[in-house]
C-alpha cells in the first residue's frame, strides 16, 4: 500500500545518508520533499504540516549539535515521526475481568466490516479465546448469511435473531454467556453514507451492549474520505480503535498516515489478504521501518514461528547440516513457507532486499513450477539428485511442463546448497574447522526467536540488513526458477 511513498522516503533518506554535514538549507531541501511525498501519499494537509514541522524541529537541533553523524539524526525523526502518525505504540488488548469482552465493529458499506469481523474472530482464535460473532447486520441482504459462511470456515459459532438489531445484539451478549464465549463481535450495519438514523442505530447497539472496545473499519482505499468519517463516528461511538482493511491494495497510504492525528485513536489491526487468516495486528514502529525499506524482521519471524513447528523446524535443519535434506524436505519446506503469507509481502518484511524484489508481483503460483519440477521425480531422485541424467531431465521437464533448463538449474542449485550447508554444519562440529581454519570448536547460532531450528548462521540478524535471506524456520532455499525477481539465472 505505501510502496509509492516508500520510493519516495528510500530515496530522500539515501540523498541524506549521503552528506556528511547538513546546513539548514539542505535541511529546508529535504522538507520539502518530504512534504511533496506525504501531499502525493493523500495524506491529510494538516498533517502533513505537523508531521514536518517535527521533523524539522529535530533536523535543526541535530545539525546544530554535536553530533557525529546528524544525517542519520534526521533519519531517525522521520522514522520517529512516521511512527508516531502511525499511532505510536501497538494497541494492548485487554480482556474483561468478568467474560465476554465485547468488541463492537462499525464502518461504512463496502469497507470489508463483516469479513474484518470474521478475520478478527480467527485472530482471537489464535490468542487461546473463544468467540462468538453476532450479526446485527439486517439492513443488507444475505449480510447474517454472509457472517455465517465466514464462521464456518474458520469454525466460530454465529448467532442472530431477526427481529430487531439492537435486540439481537442484546441477546447474543446472553448467548455468549449461556455457551461459555469469552469473546463476543457484534457485525452492524454497514452505511451507504453518515445519516443520522443509522448512526443513532449504532449507538444504541453500543448501549445495549456496552462494548469493551469499538472497532471502526475503514477501507485503505479511500484516501482522505476515511478521516472524515472516522471523526463523525468517533464523535457518536468513542472509537478505541481503527481496523485498516485491503492494506494490500495500491492505495496511497494517507487514511493510514491521517487517521491517528485527526481522532487521537490508533489503527488496531491491518487486512493483508483477502484470506481470513491475512490479518494483523498493527505494529506502527514496524510500518514505519517497512515504509522506510528498513524491513520488518519481527513480524518476519513471528510469522514463521507460527507456520513452522518447532520440532520439524529442528529435524529439518539437522537433516540439512548432516546433508541428508532431500528434495522432499524442500517441497514440505515450501509448503510451510506458502502458510506465511503472500510471498510478495514476506518481500517487503526482509531487510536489504532491492526495490525491484519487493515490487514484484509474486504469489503461491510462482512456486507451482519448482513444485511441479519436483513431483515429476521419482522418489529415488528426490532422495538423489545426482542420478538425475540427460534422459532423466527430459523427462522431468516433460512431466513438469517447464524446460530442461529449469530442471538443471533447480537440481544444480539445489546440489550447491547441500555442499554449502554441509560444510557449515562440519564447521559447527567440536573438532572440526573453525572460523579461520583451525581445528577446535566451530561458532555455534545464536539462541533466540530469530534463529530458532535453524543451523548456525541462518536466519537474519536486524542490525545487519544486507545479510542473505534464508528464512526463519527455513532451513535453506535455493534460487527459485520462474519466480519473478528471485531467480538468479
Amino acid at each position: 500500500m505505501f510502496d509509492n511513498l516508500s520510493n519516495r522516503l528510500e530515496g530522500i533518506v539515501k540523498k541524506i545518508r549521503g552528506k556528511g554535514r547538513l546546513t539548514e538549507a539542505d535541511i529546508d531541501e529535504v522538507m520539502k520533499e518530504i512534504r511533496t511525498a506525504l501531499l502525493e501519499a493523500d495524506v491529510n494537509v494538516a498533517v502533513v504540516r505537523t508531521i514536518t514541522n517535527r521533523i524539522r524541529e529535530a533536523a535543526i537541533g541535530a545539525a546544530r549539535s554535536s553530533a557525529l553523524d546528524p544525517a542519520q539524526q534526521v533519519v531517525k525523526a522521520v522514522n520517529d515521526e512516521l511512527t508516531r502518525a502511525l499511532g505510536g505504540e501497538t494497541l494492548s488488548i485487554t480482556y474483561a475481568s468478568k467474560p465476554p469482552t465485547v468488541v463492537l465493529m462499525a464502518g461504512l458499506q463496502g469497507s470489508g466490516k463483516t469479513t474484518a469481523s470474521a478475520k478478527l474472530a480467527s485472530w482471537f482464535k489464535t490468542q487461546g479465546r473463544q468467540p462468538l460473532l453476532v450479526g446485527a447486520d439486517l439492513q443488507r441482504p444475505a449480510a447474517v448469511e454472509q457472517l455465517r459462511t465466514l464462521g464456518g470456515q474458520i469454525d466460530v459459532p454465529v448467532f442472530s435473531d431477526p427481529s430487531d438489531p439492537i435486540q439481537a445484539s442484546a441477546a447474543g451478549l446472553e448467548e455468549a454467556k449461556r455457551l461459555g464465549r469469552d469473546i463476543v463481535i457484534v457485525d452492524t450495519a454497514g452505511r451507504l453514507s453518515i445519516d443520522a438514523e443509522m448512526m443513532e442505530q449504532v449507538r444504541q447497539i453500543s448501549g445495549a451492549v456496552d462494548p469493551d472496545y469499538t472497532f471502526l473499519v475503514i477501507d485503505a482505499m479511500t484516501g482522505q474520505d476515511a478521516v472524515q468519517t472516522a471523526d463523525a463516528f468517533h464523535t457518536t461511538l468513542q472509537i478505541d480503535g481503527v481496523i485498516m482493511s485491503k492494506m494490500d491494495g495500491d492505495a496511497r497510504g494517507g487514511a493510514a498516515l491521517s487517521v491517528k492525528e485527526v481522532i487521537g485513536r490508533p489503527i488496531a489491526f491491518a487486512s493483508t489478504g483477502e484470506k481470513l487468516n491475512e490479518f494483523e495486528q498493527f505494529h506502527p514502529d514496524r510500518m514505519a521501518s517497512r515504509i522506510l525499506g528498513m524491513g520488518d524482521m519481527l513480524t518476519l519471524i513471528e510469522q514463521a514461528e507460527q507456520a513452522f513447528e518447532a520440532d520439524e523446524a529442528e529435524e529439518a535443519a539437522a537433516k540439512l547440516m548432516g546433508g541428508q535434506f532431500t528434495l522432499d524436505d524442500f517441497l514440505d519446506q515450501m509448503q510451510q513457507l506458502k502458510k506465511m503469507g503472500p510471498l510478495g509481502n514476506l518481500m517487503g518484511m526482509m531487510p536489504g532486499v532491492p526495490k525491484e524484489m519487493k515490487g514484484a508481483k509474486i504469489d503461491d503460483d510462482d512456486l507451482k513450477p519448482i513444485e511441479a519440477i519436483i513431483r515429476s521425480m521419482t522418489l529415488e531422485e528426490r532422495a538423489q539428485p545426482v542420478i538425475i541424467n540427460g534422459s532423466r531431465r527430459s523427462r522431468i521437464a516433460a512431466g513438469s511442463g517447464t524446460q530442461v533448463g529449469d530442471v538443471n538449474r533447480l537440481v544444480k542449485q539445489f546440489g550447491e546448497m547441500q555442499k554449502m550447508m554441509k560444510k557449515m554444519g562440519m564447521a559447527g562440529k567440536p573438532g572440526g574447522k573453525g572460523k579461520k581454519g583451525k581445528k577446535g570448536k566451530g561458532r555455534k547460532g545464536k539462541k533466540g526467536p530469530a534463529n530458532r531450528g535453524l543451523p548456525p548462521g541462518a536466519g537474519f540478524d536486524p542490525t545487519n540488513p544486507g545479510q542473505g535471506m534464508d528464512l526463519p524456520g527455513l532451513p535453506g532455499m535455493p534460487n527459485m526458477p520462474g519466480v519473478p525477481g528471485i531467480h538468479n539465472p
